[in-house]
């Protein structure tokens, strides 16, 4: 209760800040929430930060951005976003889906972009969504294709029998990844296991129990899981059950192999359209949803020696830290 407290505190007071010191010099004032610090949201936000300035410097443009971070508090980003709407920035980036479910709720008039949302549809509770939102939003998803996923899990344990599906039940873009991945799954033989935690209190409980039962555990991108990798390699590694992780940044902490896209490509891809939007006019409600342009096979070198796995021909090595 406290961390919260402190640290909706620390949002208001940052918030007053970031109105009073605004020079208003600037062509455009660009709002940016980020739900957490993490190296996949970091990357993004920095592709975005240099793409969107070296496109509209190009064009005799300058950008001011008004950055703040909710330090993993969902309730924190209502009073980032306030403070966006309060002092009439002219655009919103939405970094991770719980900013862009705030900002959605928040405005129906600044244009907002989001950028690692898994899927905009399950974000807004607009399960028909088509290409486009028909509103104020649009932006790019993370979301690597779910039938490679799957089949990632096979070329890696072709003769495993259970698959144990790891998420966080609050968080509702998890839930649609696991929807989605699951019928790929279960085509190519697995039988599927659900295993979910409300929170990072229970994780450990529920890894533990997921272990017990599975063969390998496939985890989607999940911030929850993003946030508390070392929870679950502390309990899959000396247990010798193995993870498939849904993105990079997880798998460097508790994973084996990945199909990975590039934060800082997504980025780059949602600089491009906050350009659109802001220097050349284009209408956000018609933008259609972007996706990464590219996907890669990488490996957790790591982790793979410490459970005596062989990485897979055709995989890239993630670069992990000393």
């Amino acid at each position: 209760m406290k961390k919260r407290f402190f640290a909706a505190l620390l949002a208001v007071a940052m918030t007053l800040t970031m109105s009073a010191c605004s020079s208003g010099g600037a062509d455009y004032t660009v709002g940016i929430c980020q739900l957490a610090p993490h190296p996949a949201l970091d990357a993004a936000t920095k592709g975005f930060k240099d793409t969107l300035t070296e496109l509209a410097a190009a064009d005799g443009k300058t950008i001011e951005f008004q950055e703040q971070n909710a330090n993993g508090e969902a309730t924190t980003c209502g009073t980032i976003i306030n403070g966006f709407v309060s002092s009439k920035v002219d655009l919103i980036l939405a970094n991770a889906t719980a900013p862009l479910q705030t900002a959605a709720s928040s405005t129906d008039s600044i244009p907002i972009l989001g950028t690692s949302i898994s899927s905009y549809g399950t974000a807004l509770e607009e399960p028909d969504m088509g290409e486009s939102t028909g509103r104020n939003i649009s932006g790019t998803s993370d979301l690597a294709p779910l039938d490679e996923q799957a089949a990632i899990v096979k070329e890696w344990f072709p003769d495993a029998k259970n698959v144990g599906l790891l998420f966080c039940s609050g968080e509702a873009n998890s839930r649609y990844q696991i929807d989605m991945i699951k019928p790929h799954l279960e085509a190519l033989g697995f039988t599927c296991t659900e295993f979910t935690f409300s929170d990072s209190n229970d994780l450990a409980t529920v890894t533990t129990n997921a272990c017990q039962n599975s063969d390998v555990i496939y985890v989607p991108t999940d911030n929850t899981v993003a946030d508390n990798t070392g929870i679950i390699a502390n309990i899959a590694i000396p247990a010798n059950v193995p993870v498939i992780a849904g993105e990079e940044a997880t798998c460097s902490g508790c994973g084996v192999a990945t199909l990975s896209i590039s934060y800082e490509e997504l980025g780059q891809t949602t600089g491009e359209m906050a350009y659109e939007v802001l220097v050349k006019g284009a209408d956000i409600s018609a933008m259609p949803i972007q996706f990464a342009p590219s996907v890669t096979k990488k490996y957790n070198p790591t982790i793979c020696e410490q459970m005596g796995l062989t990485p897979l021909e055709g995989y890239i090595a993630i670069e992990t830290a000393e």
